[in-house]
């Protein structure tokens, strides 16, 4: 769904059929999270995420945290495959234990090494 920013989100929710007035952000959230507003989604990551890695075992957490004196607000992603139950360091790129399991992606990869 198109988030009030103007990228599609998975876990974006809107309803205003008929008089309801519901936004919410699905992505599953920290204990330590502020809770989420609609503004938030402008600086949010996770839309770029799902648009260069859309592995079905990615897993991501969201934890929204206030900025030195509480002007703003900071985005924190921490990601995980659920497949091989490893910690991605870079959620962009995805798991690298399955980038292995793909030998399309290596073959891929060796041949932009090759120009």
């Amino acid at each position: 769904m198109r988030t009030p920013a103007g990228t599609e989100c998975n876990f974006y929710y809107e309803d205003f059929h008929r008089g309801r007035n519901v936004q919410e952000c699905r992505v599953p959230k920290s204990t330590q999270s502020a809770i989420w507003k609609p503004e938030h989604c402008a600086k949010c990551p996770i839309p770029a995420i799902l648009r260069a890695n859309a592995s079905p075992h990615l897993h991501l957490e969201l934890t929204i945290k206030q900025t030195m004196l509480g002007f703003g607000r900071k985005m924190q992603v921490k990601a995980w495959c659920n497949r091989h139950d490893v910690r991605i360091e870079d959620p962009y790129i995805g798991c690298p234990e399955c980038n292995n399991e793909r030998p399309g992606l290596n073959l891929f990869a060796e041949a932009l090494d090759d120009d």
